[in-house]
């Protein structure tokens, strides 16, 4: 995750990058990718492709990328990218 992290130069800011090895979060949240496509290629469950905004401990919004034609989100992961962050900051 640092790795990860030091490539996309958050380094210093108030994003944090957090791994979930045992899909303890992933699962509780819900947010299980199971279908099997992407499992084909990617090897076993992993999670969905997300975005939360927590404000002192409260989550305001979770925007997840997923539908039932595109389980990995990859076509449109618009949902979790900065400008939908954004709008969630602003309402």
């Amino acid at each position: 995750m640092q790795a990860w992290a030091k490539d996309q130069g958050i380094g210093g800011s108030i994003i944090t990058f957090l791994a979930d090895t045992r899909r303890e979060l992933t699962e509780a949240l819900g947010l299980v990718m199971s279908h099997p496509g992407p499992m084909s290629v990617l090897g076993g469950l992993r999670c969905k492709r997300f975005s939360m905004l927590i404000d002192d401990g409260v989550v305001k919004s979770v925007n997840v990328a997923s539908w039932p034609d595109d389980p990995a989100g990859d076509a449109d992961p618009s949902v979790t990218l900065v400008e939908k962050m954004l709008e969630d900051l602003e309402g």
